[in-house]
């Protein structure tokens, strides 16, 4: 009797070592299939965006605008084309491959074998993990350098002044020191000074800077504008500052100055000078923040840029949303592979491999402008960037769960 229950044990210990070899050879299956499928299908995607932008780009060859620069500004913008086709690229690579295997009938293999649906999309999940780093890497460490270098290439903008306002705007008060050769003594009120900044780097050089200061009553005194500028240290602020937390004020030195001074009686003069002096609340890292697109942040400086705005007592709800953007792109990659396995599980496993990649196309270009679309609706009407963000990608999870659980 104990001869026989010890040999049943060991069968049964056995069978459950069998099942969970199987079950881990079957997985590596699963996840080979899937991963070279969505390696297959972003590739493809990113290889084509960058065909029709090499064509875009021949139109605008000219003396100027060579060759050898319009491939250098595709190699500088690929990066942002991978990122931005990964999800859709995930979502079309985990139809094809689960695909491939439905068609082999293997699927069905599978779940007669006892292999639930919830398990094999799991597998499926474990390669999508590797495109969910990749993105968050490309996000963090290629796009904010790649974008700059591409933009300094070929700016399309440059020459829409109308439509585009880039670097960094501000109404700053100015006073006059009482006291002189006191540092940080009694100041009065000299109007204020509207200042654009073009760009700024994190070493302390600014690029084109133009300075309208009016006067109490609000009358335009002098315009000014330099072609640039290099960071020189801080100051103590002036006491009469109307930002109490601000100790210390930044100052850079401005080169190829060029002053309009506006008399009474609207006359002008104009002049140049070496050299004038900037002054700002912020240091050169924080300068940097302001004068860049959001797009062209990496999800630290868009978090930084963030806690600036809130010390300053201001919102950027551009920045805000392309910061929820890049931090939650992983739950859109994972939602839309849930998606796909629903469509080759769900009411799609009747019919043909072409018909779910057009619906998946389909699919993922919907996702894609919903996610612009609420977007624009928080830039419009200030409503939470993170809940707008975040309702495209609960929508797709809940249906690709919805269908999934249908065929339980």
């Amino acid at each position: 009797m104990r001869s026989w229950t010890s040999k049943a044990q060991s069968s049964q210990g056995q069978s459950t070592a069998s099942r969970s070899a199987n079950l881990k050879v079957l997985g590596c299956y699963v996840k080979t299939n899937a991963l070279l499928a969505i390696i297959a299908a972003v590739v493809g995607l990113w290889a084509l965006q960058i065909l029709f932008t090499y064509l875009s780009e021949l139109e605008d060859l000219s003396d100027s605008y060579t060759m050898s620069d319009a491939l250098r500004y595709i190699l500088y913008r690929s990066p942002y084309f991978l990122e931005q086709f990964i999800p859709t690229g995930a979502l079309l690579g985990a139809v094809v491959g689960l695909g491939l295997l439905a068609n082999k009938s293997e699927l069905v293999v599978m779940r007669a074998a006892g292999v639930s649906i919830y398990r094999i999309v799991g597998w499926v999940l474990q390669p999508a993990l590797i495109f969910v780093l990749l993105a968050l890497g490309i996000n963090q460490f290629v796009l904010p350098h790649s974008n700059q270098l591409a933009k300094e290439i070929n700016d399309e903008d440059s020459s829409s002044l109308v439509t585009s306002v880039r670097g960094y705007w501000t109404v700053q008060p100015r006073f006059q020191s009482t006291n002189e050769g006191s540092i940080g003594g009694d100041a009065q009120p000299d109007g204020s000074d509207i200042l654009y900044i073009d760009y700024a780097d994190v070493q302390g050089n600014i690029g084109t800077v133009k300075r309208w200061h009016l006067d109490n009553d609000g009358r335009l005194q002098t315009a000014i504008r330099a072609e640039g500028g290099q960071y020189s240290g801080r100051v103590a602020a002036p006491t009469a500052s109307t930002e109490p937390s601000e100790q210390y004020r930044y100052e850079w030195q401005l080169n190829d100055m060029t002053e309009l001074t506006i008399n009474q009686g609207f006359e002008s003069s104009q002049t140049k000078s070496a050299s004038d002096t900037l002054s700002l609340p912020f240091a050169p890292e924080s300068v940097y923040l302001l004068t860049r697109v959001a797009e062209d942040l990496s999800l630290t400086q868009l978090y930084d840029h963030r806690q600036l705005m809130r010390q300053q007592g201001n919102r950027s709800l551009e920045h805000e949303l392309s910061f929820w953007q890049k931090l939650l792109s992983p739950l859109s990659i994972l939602s839309l592979v849930i998606v796909a396995c629903s469509f080759v599980f769900g009411s799609l496993r009747t019919h043909s491999l072409g018909l779910r990649i057009v619906v998946a196309l389909l699919f993922g270009l919907l996702f894609s402008y919903i996610q612009d679309l609420v977007g624009f609706v928080s830039l419009a009407t200030g409503f939470s960037p993170l809940l707008m963000v975040l309702l495209p990608i609960i929508g797709s999870a809940i249906l690709g769960g919805y269908l999934l659980k249908r065929q339980m």
